[in-house]
């Protein structure tokens, strides 16, 4: 399983607006281009899962997730903040970069624990933070996952 198969560049924006970290949510949520509607349930189940303990990892990193059943596969979506989001991280730093991952209640290819699990790992990675600093486009997002071979 390699981690770019699930994203797309539509699904990747580098400079998301929002300032607050329910902004960001609802703009990350919108690279899904669901309707309305479901954008509304999946905010609410994001915002549950939020309140059970922050996605933010540290070193500048989220990925809030949750299933769902607006979607019927699992989906990925990546946004970077530069001046940073407050998103009540694990080390009490401003969040850059978002991972947003969705899937459904019911999953037949069990990926939504694996696929949390390596954006995880990539996430650690030393010179990752400068590496999605320095992104000028989503094809170099794609690209670095590629060169890490994710």
């Amino acid at each position: 399983m390699e981690l770019r198969e699930f994203f797309s560049i539509d699904a990747v924006q580098l400079e998301l607006k929002g300032s607050t970290k329910d902004d960001v949510l609802k703009e990350l949520i919108g690279l899904l281009k669901l309707d309305e509607k479901s954008e509304g349930m999946l905010f609410k189940m994001l915002k549950r899962r939020e309140n059970l303990g922050s996605t933010g990892i540290g070193r500048g990193i989220a990925i809030p997730h949750c299933r769902s059943l607006v979607v019927n596969k699992l989906r990925v979506a990546f946004g970077r903040k530069p001046t940073g989001v407050d998103f009540k991280a694990m080390d009490d730093k401003p969040v850059h970069f978002l991972f947003l991952i969705v899937a459904p209640p019911l999953e037949v290819s069990n990926q939504y624990l694996p696929v949390l699990g390596k954006i995880a790992q990539f996430g650690k990675e030393p010179d990752v933070p400068d590496k999605l600093t320095a992104l000028t486009s989503p094809e170099d997002f794609m690209k670095l996952l590629a060169d890490k071979e994710l």
